[in-house]
């Protein structure tokens, strides 16, 4: 329901007071300023003002895994963000300090989140499935000195292990449970005041507020620095693109792990005031969404193309999706396959983002936008994105090239700071008036942009630059392949020849027969250039702990000294099976 005690305080809508926006004669979002954002902070800016002109507006319809509803109003968000903030303080947590937050699905994220930035403390959410190593890892690159960790599982033995003789971790809470050494959130918080008055040298503007890890597909993972004015960048998000509804209801399948979660669990919805529903789940299933979707009127929803993949082979028509008014999709390349099939059992457009841990989303298919299946969409009016040569020069429509941000006259509130703690990896990516986002894509004649792949990831084989991208959807359209990778392997007259790695749908091994197959089709529906020279089946792909996909894995074993004979031998056989086919034809 419309909020009316906002009339009574005078107060003009959040997203009036710093935002301003222009639509084209189309109603497509056209362009996007900010205004009065010099000292913004999210916690102070939207929660408590929106506590005060709604107080009891749902912010956020909580689910726990053993099926317990919780309502929580902006009230509530304000109350326990300060209760939160004042137990933090009296722990000795400060401005500046750096606090990783492993928390899942907990409601008591948001409380953590929330608090954390009135204080000035820098937020590093991670994930709960990280290892000792991982830990170790990220508390030195971080300079973390606390943590606020769940209860569940091995998350916080794997703490303690990788916190040994790490003089400057010095705080460890846990949620949900109790452990020797950890202050207990649930018991202690109680125990706080629920006022916490903001002070005069408050952070906010360009002051860091939250770093995130990379997922690491190339590399170790890197920290991105984002500053207070971070959230603010996402109004586009959920506005135009997840096209949120102040009397709806959104749901994000991310946990609050990944930097996706930001996207779609708190920031951008609540600049819109907006409702979110969380659903506290362990293990992902596909039926169990869908029930939910209608069991709580879910208005807008968004999610991984996976879950798309999983869903369109489930009897939609069985559910309840009556109260969806838009869906979207973003973390992958959504397949055109999949889109096509979801739209014609569901009747939606699956509208596509793109972003990175170092942006908002800078690409997408948003409000009054026609979809175009296995296009990214249009660049965002917040950022001034263009496909870039190697040379540095654009490239024209229809040329493949490096997705770059114009930023030597804007940086658009959402860009990140740098990476914390290396300036050189900064350099390497911001140059010359521009981020460089490390993928290639290229745009057609109407401003469509179309995925190839990470610049990491480009196979260059005989003078040809080559995106496993498009070649892999090729692939994905037969119907007895679950997942396939496309990477590079040596060549002594390429330089690089092409290798598809296949996982079956069934679960088997595969035969001659069958690539043979894969060779015969690819060779009738894409360029010659681009045709695999080897096939390989496998039970399953190497995996980040996002689930992306390590194509870097796989090359680094094709490419070892050891591989590179038995490499090219195996591609002189596909080849001869591919001859032997021509001749068929």
């Amino acid at each position: 329901m419309a909020c009316e005690k906002g009339k009574k305080f005078g107060l003009v809508g959040i997203a009036d007071r710093y935002i301003e926006t222009t639509l084209d004669d189309d109603g497509i979002l056209d362009s996007i300023s900010y205004m009065n954002d010099e000292n913004f902070n999210f916690a102070y800016d939207v929660v408590d003002v929106m506590a005060k002109k709604c107080p009891d507006k749902l912010a956020m319809l909580h689910v726990s895994r053993e099926g317990r509803e919780r309502h929580f109003t902006f009230r509530d968000m304000a109350k326990y963000s300060n209760k939160a903030a004042n137990y933090f303080s009296y722990l000795g947590i400060k401005k500046g300090d750096k606090v990783m937050l492993v928390l899942k699905r907990h409601f008591q994220f948001w409380f953590s989140l929330l608090a954390l930035h009135k204080i000035g403390a820098v937020a590093i959410p991670a994930t709960n499935l990280l290892t000792k190593k991982d830990f170790e890892y990220r508390f030195k690159v971080g300079e973390v000195d606390a943590v606020i960790c769940t209860a569940d599982g091995d998350v916080s033995r794997e703490v303690d292990k990788a916190a040994w003789g790490n003089s400057r971790l010095k705080t460890k809470i846990m949620v949900g449970g109790a452990r020797e050494s950890w202050h207990c959130f649930n018991k202690d918080i109680r125990y706080f005041s629920a006022n916490f008055a903001r002070p005069e040298e408050a952070p906010g503007g360009e002051d860091t507020m939250l770093m995130f890890f990379t997922s690491g597909t190339t590399s170790y993972p890197k920290i991105t620095a984002h500053n207070y004015k971070y959230p603010l960048g996402h109004y586009v998000t959920a506005k135009y693109w997840h096209q949120v509804d102040p009397d709806g209801i959104h749901f994000a399948i991310s946990d609050t792990g990944w930097g996706k979660a930001l996207w779609g669990k708190i920031y951008g919805q609540w600049i819109c005031e907006a409702p979110v529903f969380t659903y506290d789940f362990d293990d992902f299933d596909a039926k169990e969404i869908l029930q939910m979707i209608g069991k709580y009127g879910i208005t807008t929803f968004c999610a991984p193309p996976t879950v798309y993949r999983v869903m369109v082979h489930l009897k939609l028509e069985n559910y309840d999706l009556s109260s969806l008014q838009n869906v979207t999709t973003a973390g992958e390349a959504l397949n055109p396959k999949i889109f096509e099939k979801f739209k014609e059992k569901t009747g939606f457009d699956i509208m596509e983002g793109f972003g990175q841990t170092e942006t908002t989303m800078l690409i997408g298919n948003i409000q009054g936008m026609m979809p175009r299946p296995g296009s990214m969409g249009k660049s965002s009016p917040l950022y001034d994105i263009s496909v870039m040569r190697p040379d540095g020069t654009i490239a024209d429509p229809g040329e493949e090239g490096e997705i770059v941000v114009k930023t030597s006259e804007n940086i658009p509130n959402g860009l990140f700071k740098g990476y914390y703690g290396d300036e050189e990896k900064t350099d390497s990516v911001w140059y010359d008036g521009y981020y460089h986002t490390g993928d290639t894509a290229y745009m057609d004649e109407d401003g469509y942009l179309w995925y190839v792949g990470r610049v990491d990831d480009v196979i260059k084989s005989a003078g040809y630059r080559i995106g496993p991208f498009e070649i892999e959807n090729e692939i994905m359209k037969l119907p007895y392949v679950l997942e396939c990778a496309v990477t590079s392997v040596p060549d002594r007259l390429r330089g690089q020849a092409i290798k598809a790695t296949i996982v079956l749908a069934d679960g088997s091994d595969g035969d001659e027969h069958m690539k043979n197959d894969i060779v015969k089709y690819l060779k009738n529906n894409i360029a010659s250039y681009k045709w695999p020279k080897i096939v390989d089946f496998a039970k399953e792909l190497p995996k980040t702990i996002s689930g992306k996909v390590r194509r870097a894995e796989i090359k680094k074993s094709d490419w070892s000294e050891d591989s590179a004979a038995e490499s090219a031998g195996a591609k002189e056989d596909v080849e001869e099976a591919a001859a032997q086919e021509e001749s068929v034809d």
